[in-house]
């Protein structure tokens, strides 16, 4: 299955992810809220969410002040987030934009570029890595910063886990299971995602697969120094509340 088949037979039902998809949004939000802020140096930094998903990162920062234009490469979860943006009163200019092209995207010189939830870890070669590095490159004015969070591979090479512990969500009627499990294949896995929720009077079971890398720090540093970042900073989570490591570069003035 393609990134973009995975997320747009995903995207209706990606909140059930989350025990509570809104209080999510908001938590999300208090937390790189105030990293955009001080690294962009600005209150209501202009960013660019390329991969914006269903809008769980864009919807909670838009609310927050910030300005945002939000792209991904998946139609279906680009239609979702506009549908929750109107549905939250989030007012927030989205595209359909692979984060390898984000020259479609009208706009320039973004405070910030965010790529938030594991995104990176799709793009499979560093061939890829590299273009959607120096594409975020262009998009920022000098002195702005990208921002990317994802899983701390440099830990789970070492064990290479197998599953994610299912997770129970929901009440009476609203009951959903989610469950990861991981088949590796050297540095690179398929993820198989299983939500089983009630609907109605009965339990429906999707699977999704997508594949994804094992991204290092040190090859995601080489990307960003190659694509000519500077002050690469990796923020760890017990520092941040953050559920993923996030790393900030800076474009030079």
């Amino acid at each position: 299955m393609t990134i973009t088949a995975f997320y747009d037979d995903l995207a209706e039902h990606y909140h059930l992810m989350f025990e509570d998809w809104d209080r999510s949004i908001v938590r999300q939000a208090s937390i790189l809220g105030p990293l955009l802020e001080q690294y962009s140096g600005t209150k209501a930094p202009q960013v660019l969410d390329c991969s914006c998903g269903i809008g769980t990162q864009t919807l909670g920062l838009a609310l927050r002040g910030h300005r945002l234009i939000a792209s991904d490469l998946s139609r279906s979860s680009v239609a979702r987030a506009q549908r929750e943006a109107r549905r939250l009163g989030a007012e927030v200019q989205f595209h359909v934009a692979d984060m390898r092209g984000l020259r479609l995207i009208p706009s320039q010189g973004f405070d910030v570029v965010l790529a938030a939830d594991n995104a990176l870890p799709h793009l499979l070669s560093n061939d890829d890595l590299d273009l959607a590095s120096r594409q975020m490159f262009g998009k920022l004015r000098p002195g702005g910063v990208v921002l990317v969070s994802l899983r701390d591979y440099d830990r789970l090479i070492e064990t290479k886990p197998t599953m994610q512990a299912p997770s129970f969500f929901g009440e009476a009627r609203t009951r959903r299971i989610v469950h990861q499990v991981w088949d590796w294949d050297e540095g690179e896995y398929d993820l198989h995602l299983y939500l089983s929720f009630q609907a109605s009077r009965s339990w429906l079971s999707k699977h999704y697969v997508s594949r994804y890398r094992a991204l290092l720090r040190e090859d995601l540093n080489t990307a960003f120094k190659k694509s000519g970042f500077v002050e690469i900073e990796w923020l760890e989570s017990d520092m941040t509340g953050y559920y993923q490591p996030i790393v900030v570069a800076r474009k030079p003035l």
